[in-house]
């Protein structure tokens, strides 16, 4: 697998990442032995990029990373983790806690379930609304001096905060949702990132399995966060699904899947953007890989914008109440 800079800061990581937030229950059950299969057959095939959040299953995602990771080599691996998110027994959102104690604390329990004595790229998940960004990045730069973490990301933040943090400490990339029907990034934070030499790890690249050519209506079930995103709403999923057969004649002509086209779009945006691909079952996995073999052509990007333009989405990419506290919607 083709490997590039994780910014001008960052480490060398492979060109596609893999998310694993879905093993661990946010899109529904998931199986256990499948998902270290899953993991397994990554690295396999040479992806050395894996992204989690300590708040993925209230720590089960890290303790499943951390079996997959035994008796692997840790040197092949790239840990991505995102901390800050604070749950409540029953799974509920209660906001975010960015202190510098809080990330020294955060960052502890992270080493101890994930088995490591390091982690690679260490990043807030969202703004805490109640602590200076430089504050959150300083506590971090210091945890990168004592050698427990090896570099700093962000994730869905706004140029200004993004401006701000890279004036504390080098910055190797931000964690950003972009996909073909995701482009807001385009505006005004894909510019920054690309001014500062920030790279740019791309989650969401299938919108959560929408734009993926298999979801049908209907089939979030309960405790599926699909179950509440409004484009999966009766009013926009016809709409939006509408946009996939249309994405999917493109597809067809070029003898891919739609997923691949999907992802394909993203990687062809630039060097400097690195899809994640949220695989939690081998064969979800091997058809993302095949992204890789898919060329497109500036007629192939025409076609595949024709079908799906820009802003073309019917409902927001979260709920109302979860875009209000995402620094990277504010304009």
């Amino acid at each position: 697998m083709d490997q590039v800079s994780l910014g001008k800061a960052g480490p060398t990581v492979s060109k596609i990442g893999l998310g694993c937030m879905g093993m661990s229950g946010m899109y529904g059950p998931s199986d256990r032995t499948e998902s270290i299969a899953t993991f397994h057959a990554a690295l396999d095939a040479g992806m050395t990029l894996i992204d989690t959040g300590d708040f993925y299953g209230m720590g089960h995602n890290e303790m499943l990373i951390g079996e997959a990771l035994k008796g692997q080599d840790r040197d092949r691996v790239t840990l991505s983790v995102k901390f800050g998110a604070l749950r409540d027994a029953a799974g509920s959102w209660l906001g975010y806690d960015c202190r510098p104690k809080a990330v020294r604390n955060f960052l502890a329990y992270t080493l101890q379930r994930l088995g490591v004595d390091h982690i690679d790229i260490y990043r807030p998940a969202r703004l805490d609304p109640d602590v200076p960004i430089e504050e959150t990045v300083g506590a971090i730069a210091d945890l990168v001096k004592a050698g427990y973490v090896r570099h700093i990301g962000l994730s869905e933040l706004g140029s200004e905060t993004i401006r701000r943090a890279a004036a504390v400490h080098p910055i190797s990339d931000l964690q950003i949702e972009y996909s073909l029907i995701s482009r807001g990034i385009e505006d005004d934070i894909l510019p920054t990132c690309r001014a500062l030499g920030i790279g740019i790890t791309a989650y969401g690249v299938l919108s959560r399995g929408l734009i993926s050519g298999h979801w049908q209506k209907g089939a979030a079930e309960r405790g599926d966060f699909r179950a509440a995103s409004p484009r999966f709403q009766e009013g926009n999923v016809d709409r939006n699904l509408a946009l996939v057969d249309a994405l999917k004649r493109v597809s067809d002509a070029k003898g891919a899947s739609v997923a691949q086209i999907a992802i394909a779009w993203v990687a062809a945006q630039g060097e400097d953007i690195v899809p994640l691909i949220g695989a939690r079952r081998r064969d979800r996995l091997a058809e993302a890989l095949g992204s890789q073999s898919v060329r497109l052509t500036p007629e192939d990007l025409v076609a595949i914008e024709r079908a799906v333009p820009r802003d073309a989405a019917s409902g927001a990419r979260y709920p109302e109440a979860q875009l209000a506290h995402m620094d990277s919607e504010r304009h």
